[in-house]
């Protein structure tokens, strides 16, 4: 065991170093595990035990068969995998062929997609139900003005009529617009609707030409937008820019906002545009409204020195307000190249508790965007996802990095197809040998017989798992 540890640790370092083999990553069959003297962190601290994984989820027994049996003998620690609660990557069928497999690549098996249209996420959706992919919550209905971000990024000329003819943004400009295109909004489908607040506060920023396609919804459409979404049984996620937008956003009764303000400051303001106020952090807290991060988002604004320490300021005393609070944070990036990885040392670079982030990525995130199903655990019951590091990420954040083995509902996820295809091949039994049915003796040599068995079994399964275990 410690052989084959030590060569997935050598082959996952060498892979930082060389490009990424060609192959996408495929799926085993679902295997029954035997995870023996194993540490795995709760959302608080780091626990001992032995985990058993039998039809894709912890069970309490060990399972009468067991595909991969590994001793871990304390010295590797499992993590749930990581979420992504904001980023666009993967809701069109170029950036799925470009990124899919860099989630697994990092151990990110959750995502939040939350601007696609419906075309595009149609034809990704298929791809996102496979084992060896990440699960993709898609946000189809994303809504801004007829002036809003993100019209100035996704248009080649910014244009009122270039605006009106594109599908991928629902433009609306008014409450009674609002109301007039709802049918049209349900009819893009999906539990989520996202909409567009920023500089909310500035009205006089609609009369620059230079501000077209930058802006967003006036506060009380965004209002009647959640109003028509909840009544119809649908959230709605915010995306704002300054701390007036979060105000905003919490008036108007969303379900999360996505970005902590001052993630970017654009137009060069003052950073106390960006600061939270304690009522609005109180307000958030009793209205439950989440708050997605997206602090790596910050670094791709090419800030001076000066500039960037401001906002990151603003950013540690938003999140420690919100987590004083008791605000729900979740975990995103909306770094396009980039997952959650990014947020994850963003966060731990801006001094946040490292138990609580590492709750926050592979807990409280995931929850969040599957609400419905048993994720971020190890006790019977969970599903049995989970990354196997090298160490302690409580000690060394970089050891989420190298994920030495990446298990998705029981599944082996690999880039190798002959192991993915192999791997329920071999088999080592745990079943309890029969009673003897003749005396004490007869008894003590059936035991014996069977423990030779079991130990030839093992070391053939052992075997078998050096040489083609990845």
């Amino acid at each position: 065991m410690r052989f084959l540890i030590a060569c997935l640790l050598m082959s996952c370092i060498f892979s930082q170093a060389q490009p990424l083999p060609a192959q996408p990553y495929q799926a085993s069959a679902p295997l029954s595990w035997e995870l023996k003297n194993a540490r795995w962190f709760d959302g608080r601290q780091i626990q001992r035990g032995s985990l058993y994984v039998e039809n894709g989820v912890f069970v309490a027994r060990k399972p009468a068969k067991v595909n991969r049996k590994m001793d871990l003998r304390g010295q590797q620690v499992l993590i749930n995998p990581l979420a992504e609660a904001h980023n666009h990557n993967l809701q069109t069928a170029w950036g799925w062929g470009q990124y899919a497999d860099k989630y697994i690549d990092e151990g990110v098996f959750y995502a939040a997609m939350l601007c696609g249209d419906p075309a595009g996420v149609a034809e990704v959706a298929p791809l996102a139900a496979t084992p060896a992919a990440p699960d993709v919550s898609f946000v189809s209905a994303c809504i801004t003005s007829p002036d809003g971000y993100p019209l100035a990024a996704v248009l080649p000329e910014p244009t009122p009529a270039a605006a009106a003819a594109q599908q991928l943004i629902v433009l609306v400009d008014t409450p009674e617009q609002a109301r007039a295109q709802w049918p049209a909004i349900q009819a893009r489908g999906g539990r989520w609707l996202r909409i567009v607040l920023a500089h909310s506060e500035r009205a006089e920023l609609r009369e620059q030409a230079a501000m077209f396609g930058r802006l967003g919804l006036r506060p009380d459409t965004a209002t009647e937008l959640t109003r028509l979404a909840h009544a119809n049984g649908r959230q709605v996620v915010a995306h704002v820019e300054t701390a007036a937008d979060f105000d905003a956003a919490l008036a108007a009764g969303v379900d999360a906002i996505a970005h902590l303000p001052g993630y970017a400051n654009t137009l060069d303001e003052p950073p106390e545009r960006f600061a939270i106020s304690e009522s609005a952090a109180a307000l958030a807290a009793r209205q439950r409204t989440a708050v997605i991060t997206t602090t790596a988002a910050t670094g791709l604004f090419k800030l001076d020195d000066a500039r960037l320490a401001a906002l990151r300021e603003v950013q540690r005393a938003n999140l420690a307000r919100l987590q004083a609070a008791g605000v729900p944070l979740l975990v995103g990036s909306d770094v396009f190249i980039g997952t959650a990885r990014a947020e994850l040392h963003a966060l731990d670079d801006l001094g946040l508790d490292r138990a609580t982030l590492l709750r926050l990525a592979t807990q409280d995130t995931p929850r969040a965007l599957f609400p419905g199903r048993r994720l971020g655990c190890f006790e019977p019951g969970c599903e049995a996802s989970f990354l196997l590091l090298g160490g302690d990420p409580l000690a060394d954040l970089a050891q989420v990095d190298m994920p030495l083995l990446r298990v998705k509902q029981g599944r082996l996820l690999t880039r190798l197809a002959d192991v993915a295809a192999s791997s329920a091949q071999a088999t080592a039994s745990t079943a309890e040998p029969a009673k003897a049915a003749a005396g004490k003796k007869k008894g003590k040599a059936s035991a014996k017989s069977t423990a030779k068995t079991s130990k030839a079994t093992a070391s053939k399964s052992k075997a078998t798992g050096k040489a083609k275990a990845r």
